[in-house]
């Protein structure tokens, strides 16, 4: 039996292309990685086809000049395959003319290290190449057909569906299926007949897949969708206006300002326009704020022209609107290509109730925009867990949450909450308030706000959980730029997995029936 190679006498690791005068070192690796099937190795005509077909994807690793190990890759069109296919189908009955440039997946012929070398995670090294090589070229994903060689022991005693449940369950140890498992590829299906002649494992493997969280689906379109997104929030300070148009000379400076730096979104607060119903102080409150949803379709309308003339997507904040005679607080999602979106105040607090009469809306969803699916929940709203993870499972990205609030304890109960929910959802959490006075509109005599732009705790964000923040009970706007590909590679591989580890087997939120 070969030594094994001691670390601390390596002098080079190297990672290289594999190439035709590489093939008798190929032979004698194959053979001795594969002691126990001395035939089992690749013919030179099916190496010399491999690196004429895809050079990239046949690589090696030479530890001081010697090979150490090997892996061979193909690029399939699955589409023209199914769950339930053979080896021998998956290589062309090993003329890899199954191999297509324009294919979606990466698919792993082979991997193997020569004894002398393993425990040094060799294959981890040709693994992670294999990853970079799916993302460089943009393919779904990586799938291999996994043998599982200690399954000929148990065999007796149970099927390979609970023998790969033992293994998972670490009950059971298999090298191939826990090396892959620990690669973070997934089990899909069990595949019987997979490999002809391969008695340890009975015949079965696991088909195994790691997916691209930065697959980007081929579009016909001349949109790039964007992965790095600038988010412009608007801390709103309260002061009265002479009329609608100056109000919306101040809105639209703020629109002008992010715009300028390039936002790909600009975020209003609450009830930004209250200073409005300075003209209905006279009136009662129920009256007031009726008086200003008279406003409401105009602001829209103007807001969508800014939304289009500057290039951003504008969050309108929220304003009153009465819709067969009940009054809700409602916002608009201006789109900067013509289009917009309403969005509904699902919950209001004792006083919107009690002093204006507002009610609740029905409305919970989210967003297409062209960075990404964003979903919007109005100040109160983000108090309740279950409606962010409602948007959550609808694929959202990024959560605005324009709120209003008088005191540091209100303020406090949005920003605690807002940061929690960019935990639980995986997503960034951006709110922005209202500051200053209006001491003549009742009920609206103070605010307090700090603007902020919250994010997952992880390693590929910041340490606290905060991209950026705003100074508080401060006029001024506040820019970040979010990454959406670290919210992908989070889900997949963050220290933490709150969406994919729920147990919904035990539990489950989902919509009522209306």
């Amino acid at each position: 039996m070969e030594s094994k190679k001691d670390i601390h006498a390596i002098d080079n690791i190297e990672l290289v292309f594999l190439k035709m005068e590489d093939y008798e070192e190929i032979k004698e690796a194959m053979r001795e990685a594969y002691s126990n099937m001395p035939e089992a190795y690749w013919k030179e005509h099916h190496i010399n086809t491999l690196i004429t077909k895809f050079p990239q994807g046949q690589v090696g690793i030479r530890i001081d000049d010697e090979l150490a190990g090997c892996a061979l890759s193909i690029i399939v069109d699955y589409n023209n395959f199914d769950d339930h296919h053979t080896y021998r189908e998956i290589t062309g009955a090993y003329t890899f003319d199954t191999h297509v440039p324009e294919g979606n997946i990466l698919y792993g012929i082979e991997i193997f290290i020569k004894p002398g070398f393993r425990g040094l995670r060799l294959g981890r090294r040709l693994y992670d190449y294999r990853k970079e090589l799916c993302e460089k070229l943009n393919l779904k994903g990586i799938i291999i057909g996994g043998r599982i060689p200690n399954y000929h022991r148990y065999s007796s005693k149970m099927s390979p569906r609970e023998y790969i449940d033992k293994v998972r369950k670490k009950e059971i140890h298999d090298p191939v299926l826990d090396f892959q498992m620990s690669n973070d590829f997934h089990p899909v299906k069990v595949l019987q007949g997979y490999l002809e002649g391969d008695k340890e494992s009975k015949e079965y493997a696991v088909l195994l897949q790691w997916d691209n969280v930065y697959y980007e689906k081929k579009s016909k379109s001349a949109a790039i969708k964007k992965t790095i997104v600038r988010l412009g929030l608007i801390q709103w300070q309260m002061r009265l206006y002479k009329d609608f148009e100056e109000l919306m000379q101040q809105a639209e400076c703020f629109v002008d300002a992010v715009s300028g730096y390039r936002a790909d979104f600009a975020l209003f607060p609450e009830f930004f326009n209250a200073p409005l119903m300075s003209d209905y102080n006279h009136l009662s409150e129920p009256e007031a704020i009726r008086k200003l949803a008279e406003y409401t379709e105009d602001i829209t309308k103007r807001f969508a022209e800014l939304a289009i003339s500057y290039n951003i997507n504008i969050i309108t904040g929220s304003m009153p609107e009465i819709v067969d005679n009940n009054l809700y607080n409602v916002g608009y999602l201006c789109k900067r290509d013509g289009g917009f979106e309403r969005f509904e105040k699902i919950h209001v607090t004792p006083d919107e109730s009690k002093v204006w009469g507002l009610q609740g809306g029905n409305a919970i969803r989210a967003y297409d925009t062209d960075c990404g699916r964003i979903g919007v929940l109005i100040c109160y709203d983000i108090e309740f867990p279950e409606l962010s993870r409602i948007l959550a499972d609808e694929e959202m990205d990024i959560l605005f949450v324009p709120f209003l609030t008088d005191t540091q304890n209100g303020y406090s109960r949005v920003r605690n909450c807002a940061r929690a929910r960019a935990i639980e959802n995986e997503c960034y959490v951006a709110i922005a308030g209202c500051v200053g006075n209006l001491p003549k509109v009742h009920n609206m005599d103070i605010q307090y706000a700090q603007s902020v732009v919250f994010t997952p705790c992880d390693f590929s964000f910041p340490t606290n959980g905060i991209k950026a923040e705003a100074t508080p009970n401060t006029e001024m706007i506040l820019i970040a730029d979010v990454d959406i590909g670290s919210l992908r590679e989070l889900n997949q591989f963050g220290s933490v997995r709150n969406l994919r580890d729920r147990r919904k087997e035990l539990y489950s939120i989902k919509r009522a029936n209306r």
